[in-house]
């Protein structure tokens, strides 16, 4: 799930910023941007993450805003001179002038100016951590916050589909009826030998109504719902869990619906489909 979480303070004349960011992923993929002196701490650093945020593609960057007077560039004086009176011999030797130009590009030479080596000072790691974790305690509150929307959210669909099941109840005392009816219309007009075998006729109309009948499918439906409903409610990780009973709910609205034969029926699942697809969407964010 998405957040972010940031952390700004001060020690030893720096200024230093930490910038959480996360969003959603199957695993948890850390990628990191930090000052060199830190990179000997990269190890704690990711495994201290990937302990508090367990999953999500994460952005990690530490800015370092240096107000010390003194630089960590120093100038390598033996290099520089030696290739000083390399380049002046080469010169003399080629009759050309050396001025101020020639230190100047002698000092763009390879190893002329190194960087001190600077060893993380144990009581700003100490801090620099205790940051860390405030920025993610941050973003794990964002993330806590987007998780109980994401909740309410399935949830509400969820309960949704259960009450579209009951609003079919009213629909399919008439619904026999109506396919009788309709039988008998089309019998009639048909005048098959004049007359229909009654009895016949009834063991067919049973024969039917028996493949129309959706009692199994209404019942696997909610008990699917209360499952899944059940389940939303279990510590994490369960994305995988939720993923399999929305397939099974949505077999049995296909199935459902293939039955009605009423309309009105037919409506009432297609809505059910509707909101099953909004189930499957948030649910690709805990997966």
């Amino acid at each position: 799930m998405t957040g972010y979480g940031k952390a700004i303070f001060e020690i030893n004349k720096k200024k230093i910023i930490i910038e959480i960011k996360s969003l959603n992923s199957k695993q948890i993929d850390i990628n990191t941007r930090i000052h060199s002196m830190y990179r000997e701490k990269e190890i704690t650093i990711r495994k201290e993450i990937s302990e508090k945020l367990q999953r999500g593609k994460i952005d990690l960057t530490i800015y370092i805003e240096d107000h010390g007077e003194e630089s960590n560039l120093k100038i390598n004086e033996s290099v520089l001179k030696n290739y000083y009176d390399q380049i002046k011999n080469i010169s003399d030797e080629l009759n050309l002038l050396t001025d101020h130009t020639t230190l100047q590009a002698a000092l763009k030479l390879p190893d002329v100016v190194k960087s001190g080596c600077e060893t993380v000072d144990e009581e700003e790691w100490q801090v620099i951590m205790e940051n860390l974790r405030k920025a993610l305690h941050e973003i794990d509150t964002f993330r806590i916050r987007e998780g109980e929307a994401l909740k309410a959210d399935i949830s509400g669909n969820t309960e949704t589909i259960k009450e579209l099941l009951r609003q079919t109840e009213p629909y399919e005392k008439n619904r026999i009826n109506t396919v009788k009816k309709r039988l008998y219309e089309s019998l009639s007009n048909i005048k098959i030998n004049g007359n229909v075998d009654e009895s016949r006729f009834e063991q067919e109309l049973i024969y039917y109504i028996d493949k129309m009948d959706m009692n199994e499918e209404k019942v696997r439906l909610d008990n699917h719902c209360n499952y899944f409903l059940e389940t939303l409610e279990q510590p994490s990780p369960n994305g995988k869990k939720l993923n399999f009973i929305a397939q099974e709910m949505g077999r049995e609205i296909n199935t459902f619906g293939a039955k009605a034969y009423d309309s009105n029926i037919q409506r009432l699942a297609v809505k059910m489909k509707d909101h099953l697809e909004k189930i499957k969407e948030q649910l690709l964010n805990i997966l």
